[in-house]
């Protein structure tokens, strides 16, 4: 199982792992499997816009990173009951527009997202990939 080789509460790079196989993993283990296609976007609205668009955040979202922490916990725990979640942020943006420091901001909540999970007991894995 795909997912028993990868520690439960963890923010790393995709590197060898196939979308679909991390799809069909969280599939197979009853877990949300979020995915954004980062491709199109340049900006750091752009990202908020791409994954607010691709995980389906409600039409309220801010668009700023303590409103990504809150969609990505409070908002789905307020849902009750999760078996985990897989997470794929793929192709972020590597410009000057989203450089090093937006990129490691962002999956800097990702990360803190992983930790509130984790206190739950809730595997919470996101992998990302950059252009």
């Amino acid at each position: 199982m795909l997912l028993q080789t990868v520690r439960p509460n963890i923010v790393q790079s995709i590197r060898a792992f196939r979308v679909e196989d991390l799809m069909q993993a969280a599939e197979h283990a009853s877990q949300h499997f979020l995915y954004a296609n980062l491709t199109a976007a340049q900006s750091k609205q752009d990202v908020f816009e791409s994954i607010a668009q691709a995980f389906t955040f409600p039409a309220h979202f801010g668009k700023n990173l303590d409103a990504l922490y809150d969609c990505m916990t409070d908002l789905v725990h307020k849902a009750g009951a999760q078996l985990g979640f897989v997470v794929v942020l793929e192709q972020l943006p590597d410009n000057p527009r989203f450089d090093r420091e937006a990129r490691e901001q962002l999956l800097d909540v990702f990360r803190d997202a992983a930790d509130f999970w984790a206190e739950r007991k809730v595997p919470f894995r996101c992998f990302y990939s950059f252009q």
